[in-house]
This record gives C-alpha cells, sequence and structure tokens, in this order.
C-alpha cells in the first residue's frame, strides 16, 4: 500500500452508509498523506455521510469528492465516470 498515492474506493450504499467491510478497509491501512477518490452506486440517496465518515476515518487523507451512480443513471454510468475522471485530471 506505501508504493500507492491514490486510492480509488468503491461500494454500494446501503441505508445510507457504506458497507462494513469499507470501515474495516479504513481501519486496517493508514492513508496518511495519500488521496482518497470514493466512489458508489446508489438507489437514491447518493454518499449520505459517507464523504465526512472517510474523512473523519483517514484525517490525514486528501479525500476528494466522489462519484455517485444512481440505479437510474445506470445506462449513462460510463459516460459519467468517464467525465468524473476528466474533472480530476484522471
Amino acid at each position: 500500500m506505501e508504493k500507492y498515492d491514490i486510492f480509488f474506493v468503491g461500494f454500494p450504499n446501503w441505508w445510507y452508509d457504506m458497507p462494513m467491510a469499507m470501515y474495516a478497509f479504513f481501519d486496517t491501512y493508514d492513508l496518511s498523506g495519500k488521496t482518497v477518490v470514493p466512489f458508489c452506486t446508489s438507489g437514491g440517496s447518493g454518499f449520505s455521510g459517507s464523504i465526512k465518515t472517510i474523512r473523519d476515518l483517514e484525517p490525514k487523507a486528501i479525500v476528494r469528492e466522489g462519484l455517485t451512480v444512481r440505479d437510474s443513471q445506470s445506462l449513462q454510468g460510463k459516460q459519467a465516470v468517464k467525465s468524473w475522471l476528466e474533472k480530476h485530471g484522471l
């Protein structure tokens, strides 16, 4: 993990929160000085409080605003991801 500078972390939003596996990931790894780029799928609530939660769990990381692809947008998902990556220069 030390050799990476940017971490893309993706998860489905379940009942306004990220899955417990994501909490375990952030508990296991110290991402201080790293950039975290979250993305999620959602039926309607988007990230809810997950961005804040990630920032609280990794206070010394740079946590970028992420991308949510809602179920109603799934057919446009490819274009949404492309635009999002371009926006962040990735």
